[in-house]
């Protein structure tokens, strides 16, 4: 049976960078304890609008590593926060009002300077994306226009989308009529933005994992190795996922609905 064929789990870790880069490694230690080879690591190129290479050249080695080991990395924004932060909330678009919606705020040129930059930050480092996520998945139009011609696939909220399939004319309002995810599978992760959101949310990622079709697509980050409870949640989670699952990247994914 072929790979994509296969019942499948594609672990994303969020947010490497400097200031997370000891905790990153641990995580992905960790992940391979549990039978998972294979994750996408999602870099943020410039978070203090400094190389993450300049800041800590360890990280450019550590990622050649995980590659030759089967990883994959996304570029993972630019510097992972909004510089223009908007004084209003649209309750139908939270996501584009987070803290980390780095191009809520951005026109089209400015859009497309942010990606340019970090891919050549991330290139000049000798890594090289496979693909994007926004921070905190908050795209906007003039962002989802630019994706398809500088990385082979990108990933929001609800789905993986592959380059190369049919896209909406530029200026076409981006509805689900447009443009459908090539493959459809929530990402599920672990809350802490919140009391209750950190209490609720253990019980929501263990039925998301039950329920779950497919691919499952698990997401973590940093700081859920300094919350005991996310990890007894993310152990219990991959305890029952990976022997039912095969772990895959989001390059498997791209490649396998090509």
């Amino acid at each position: 049976m072929s790979r994509s064929r296969l019942a499948t789990i594609a672990v994303a870790l969020h947010d490497v960078e400097p200031a997370t880069f000891e905790r990153c490694a641990l995580i992905r230690d960790w992940l391979e304890d549990h039978g998972v080879d294979r994750v996408t690591l999602l870099v943020i190129p410039a978070r203090d609008l400094h190389p993450l290479s300049d800041r800590r050249p360890e990280i450019a080695t550590w990622l050649a590593e995980c590659v030759r080991g089967g990883d994959a990395i996304a570029q993972h924004g630019f510097q992972h926060f909004q510089v223009r932060p908007s004084r209003w909330s649209l309750p139908s678009r939270p996501r584009l009002h987070s803290e980390a919606a780095e191009f809520a705020r951005l026109d089209a040129s400015e859009t497309a300077r942010a990606l340019d930059a970090g891919r050549r930050v991330l290139k000049l480092a000798g890594i090289e994306p496979g693909g994007f996520v926004a921070p905190a998945y908050a795209y906007t139009p003039a962002l989802r226009e630019l994706l398809d011609s500088r990385f082979r696939w990108w990933a929001g909220s609800w789905g993986l989308y592959a380059s190369g399939h049919p896209t909406p004319s530029p200026g076409e309002p981006w509805t689900a009529a447009t443009r459908s995810p090539t493959l459809s599978a929530p990402a599920i992760g672990l809350g802490s933005s919140s009391l209750a959101r950190r209490a609720i949310s253990p019980t929501l990622l263990r039925a998301a994992t039950l329920l779950a079709g497919e691919t499952l697509r698990l997401d973590l980050h940093p700081r859920d190795l300094a919350a005991p409870s996310h990890m007894l949640t993310l152990d219990w989670v991959l305890r029952h996922a990976v022997p039912r699952r095969q772990p895959v990247t989001y390059d498997d994914l791209a490649a396998a609905a090509s």
